[in-house]
């Protein structure tokens, strides 16, 4: 039996720091395997972002489990955490997250660089990205230089440069127009299909909601429906 990419059982998470308690999930069961295209939806305040922050390791529970294949981090230390999201987790995110002074490639590269890839190997898979996300002659430009578009494909190609277990994409869509936003989900859900990689989206465009194969929505913290398509 194949192991899930992700496995979240009983998850809860409250936030007590404010004089306002908040219950952002609870008590949410969730698997996502090898492959899918799955949307997270639902209203502001939903949970989604909180949840995709648990799964990617960047949040940690109140309560519950996370595996990713089949490994739980809901205990791991701070430092091991680093390193497996480096290892296994690729991040989309609305407001691309570049690095400004870089290049785009040196942008692509520099998990890799975090990992002691060699040169050689960084080059080549570098090149590789930027041919499939279609920017190989953008290669030495910096972030100012590209569009909005653009910099969401470069986030693409970074994404998957260090080879990883499923990307999660938070609202990748939400600062681009619809030429842009109809070129990312061609070439995601062409990854997709054509290498099998995962995708877990938290998102309120109906654009990429059209596009997933799998719709989870969240209210109040709690899955309400989870349909496939």
């Amino acid at each position: 039996m194949n192991i899930p990419i992700i496995e979240i059982i009983d998850l809860h998470k409250s936030y007590t720091e404010t004089a306002v308690h908040v219950h952002a999930l609870r008590g949410v069961d969730l698997t996502i395997e090898k492959g899918e295209f799955t949307a997270i939806v639902g209203p502001s305040g939903s949970g989604k972002t909180t949840m995709l922050n648990i799964i990617g390791g960047l949040d940690r529970p109140s309560s519950g489990t996370i595996k990713i294949r089949g490994n739980d981090i809901s205990n791991l230390s701070d430092n091991q955490l680093i390193d497996f999201r480096r290892e296994n987790i690729g991040f989309v995110f609305q407001s691309y997250n570049l690095i400004p002074v870089l290049t785009a490639k040196e942008n692509v590269e520099f998990v890799m660089l975090l990992q002691n890839r060699s040169q050689e190997e960084r080059d080549a898979r570098t090149l590789e990205l930027m041919q499939a996300v279609g920017l190989a002659d953008r290669m030495s430009n910096r972030p100012s230089e590209l569009s909005g578009g653009q910099q969401q494909r470069v986030a693409v190609a970074r994404a998957l440069a260090p080879k990883p277990a499923f990307i999660l994409a938070d609202e990748p869509t939400a600062n681009l127009d619809s030429v842009s936003t109809s070129d990312l989900l061609d070439l995601m859900a062409n990854l997709n299909r054509e290498e099998g990689m995962t995708f877990v989206f938290s998102t309120h465009d109906q654009r990429v909601i059209d596009r997933a194969r799998r719709i989870v929505l969240l209210e109040d913290g709690k899955i309400i429906s989870d349909e496939r398509k």
